[in-house]
């Protein structure tokens, strides 16, 4: 069919020589030669783009032709194209690396690289061409000569930063992530004040890594930095970045302590930002310790506040965490409050500090009236923001519910929905007031509220209410009489009141009412949440093995694997199961809200 092309050619070149518009007639050939170029028809390419290059010397035109014949194989004409134009051209230094790649695709890297050297040679203080010379490097898989382009301009022009990001791109193509990090390294050097836009970028950088080899990469870089320079500021915070971002919070501590140790006039804020973060990140051990690194500088220290704070915060945090707590622990911790308090005062500053001592209060201790007075005190501060006074009414209405004051922690509920009717509080307080009603029976009004919350704009609060309204409206559908429905709320409640034996007896004597009950794999799910609270693991791990066995297809199912999944990484230590169970919600429940912190932490036991 090759004669078919040719006729097509040359009746395109007889129509534009005859055409009386030149312009015209060349758009004609170059559109024709492109059309060929794209069908890998090089032959009749060639011929077009020979003809417009011979007229014009264009260097598109070149460049294509070029390119045709290199794939056509043509290389001695491939050569005597670029040889030529670059005796016509001595400034397109581009042309030199055309020369050479001619011989380097055709595997005579020597040949190749003495045409190479000759444009790195030819690099002047004028950096015109340099752009174009480092593209046909990179295009000629040459990356490394294009580091060579960009480190000749630096040497010639004597600016030390020019081209960096080219520079930092080439490397990271390359995977050299050693120059890479020197090159962010040089940068701060000169302009230390960049650190934030240099820690965003190789943060990027790692989260695009295929490996390992960039992190380990700037670990070596910077553990040599501090080691040439054990004074410079800038290291020592780049070395406490790369910790946190390894989530290596122990050593981002110590590295926090040689900085606050170097430079006092920061006032601790590097021991500052690693408790937060630890914190932030479960790391309470290490969280804690550097509070107390800070509370150590007394009472005078800037830091001295925020860090009495933090620490009781970790201490609060770590009881949750442990969802029980020995007698002996809370009076230490109570008293820890106590004193806190009294030293630092009842106010708008120490708000955070007065809710969870009332939470440690009523929850752990069974002080509930303590905890409602200390709330009252709170409610009672004349600068509280709306939104906090809000926030702590719910948590008084919690407790007074706790207590058994159901009607005062209805109002309550009542009043902070009214005031944020359009935003989550509010629909935290209408679910809240929803659940009081469940426990106090009143079914139908419980599930219309719970209705209008499952279109709620929180994901939490619409899927919280969906498992309690179907919770409700399937068992009102199969009991008419709500009978065990009824005893089902009550033992609810005495869960929520931490009455867990009474609770478990209740929930225990649903379960032996009937021979099957729609109410079943609930009544698992809030035994083993009973086992659970009584730092029973192993026990609360079976009951949720059977919930799953037995009830797949409920509600209640992806809710027993996740916790699950959390008792055998976190308590059992064993992490095998623990994946496997993150693994079955990623495969047989994948629109479950915890869909996304399953494949998190499959992913992290998966890479141990």
């Amino acid at each position: 069919m090759k004669w078919i092309g040719n006729i097509l050619t040359i009746g395109l070149l007889v129509l534009a020589l005859a055409c009386p518009c030149v312009s015209v007639a060349q758009q004609s050939q170059e559109q024709m030669a492109a059309f060929f170029f794209d069908k890998g028809e090089y032959q009749q390419a060639a011929q077009l783009y020979e003809s417009l290059y011979k007229r014009t010397t264009n260097r598109f035109y070149y460049q294509r032709l070029y390119d045709t014949y290199l794939r056509l194989e043509e290389y001695k004409e491939a050569s005597h194209l670029a040889e030529k134009r670059l005796k016509e051209h001595p400034a397109e230094l581009r042309l030199h690396v055309d020369v050479g790649n001619v011989y380097w695709v055709q595997k005579q890297a020597r040949k190749a690289e003495k045409h190479f050297d000759k444009a790195i040679a030819a690099i002047t203080a004028n950096l015109a061409p340099i752009p174009d010379l480092a593209m046909a490097f990179l295009n000629a898989g040459r990356p490394d000569y294009a580091v060579l382009t960009y480190l000749a301009a630096r040497e010639k022009t004597k600016n030390e930063q020019l081209y960096f990001i080219e520079l930092v791109g080439v490397y990271q193509t390359m995977g050299d992530y050693a120059a890479m990090t020197n090159e962010y390294f040089n940068l701060l050097d000169k302009s230390p004040q960049l650190i934030s836009s240099v820690q965003v970028n190789m943060q990027k950088a790692m989260l695009e890594a295929p490996d390992s080899r960039l992190s380990e990469g700037v670990k070596s870089a910077l553990v040599q930095r501090v080691r040439e320079h054990p004074d410079n500021k800038v290291y020592l915070e780049m070395m406490i970045w790369f910790a946190i971002q390894q989530k290596d919070f122990a050593f981002a501590l110590a590295q926090a302590q040689a900085v606050d140790a170097r430079f006092p006039d920061l006032g601790g804020e590097q021991l500052l930002r690693v408790a937060r973060i630890a914190f932030q990140n479960d790391d309470l051990d290490v969280a804690s310790r550097a509070f107390r690194l800070l509370q150590a500088k007394g009472k005078d220290h800037p830091r001295y506040f925020e860090s009495r704070l933090g620490e009781l915060e970790v201490e609060f945090a770590r009881i949750n965490h442990n969802y029980s707590i020995e007698s002996k622990e809370y009076q230490t911790l109570r008293r820890r409050y106590s004193d806190a308090l009294d030293e630092l005062g009842r106010n708008e500053r120490t708000v955070p500090l007065m809710r969870h001592f009332a939470t440690l209060l009523a929850y752990h201790g069974s002080e509930v009236q303590a905890a409602v007075d200390l709330l009252d005190d709170v409610l009672a501060l004349p600068r509280l923001t709306p939104s906090v006074r809000d926030e702590v009414k719910l948590e008084l209405a919690d407790l007074l519910l706790f207590a058994g004051s159901v009607w005062d922690a209805s109002l309550l509920y009542m009043q902070v929905e009214k005031a944020n009717k359009n935003d989550i509080l509010g629909a935290q307080a209408k679910f809240k007031n929803a659940k009081l009603s469940y426990y106090n029976h009143d079914f139908d009004w419980a599930n219309s509220q719970l209705k209008v919350l499952r279109s709620s704009t929180s994901k939490l609060i619409a899927n919280d209410a969906m498992e309690l309204s179907l919770l409700i409206s399937d068992n009102m559908e199969d009991d008419s009489t709500y009978t065990m429905l009824e005893r089902f709320a009550d033992a609810d409640l005495l869960f929520y009141r931490n009455q867990l034996d009474s609770a478990w007896d209740g929930f225990d004597a649903v379960s032996r009412a009937v021979l099957s009950h729609p109410l079943f794999d609930e009544v698992l799910m809030r035994k083993a949440q009973i086992r659970i609270k009584q730092a029973r693991f192993a026990d609360a791990d079976s009951l949720l093995q059977r919930l799953v066995d037995l009830y797949p297809f409920d509600i209640t199912a992806d809710d027993a694997l996740m916790l699950m999944a959390e008792i055998n990484e976190e308590r059992l230590f064993n992490p095998d199961k623990a994946r496997q169970c993150y693994e079955k919600i990623l495969l047989d429940y994948p629109s479950s809200l915890y869909s996304d912190r399953a494949r998190k932490r499959y992913n992290a036991l998966k890479a141990r």
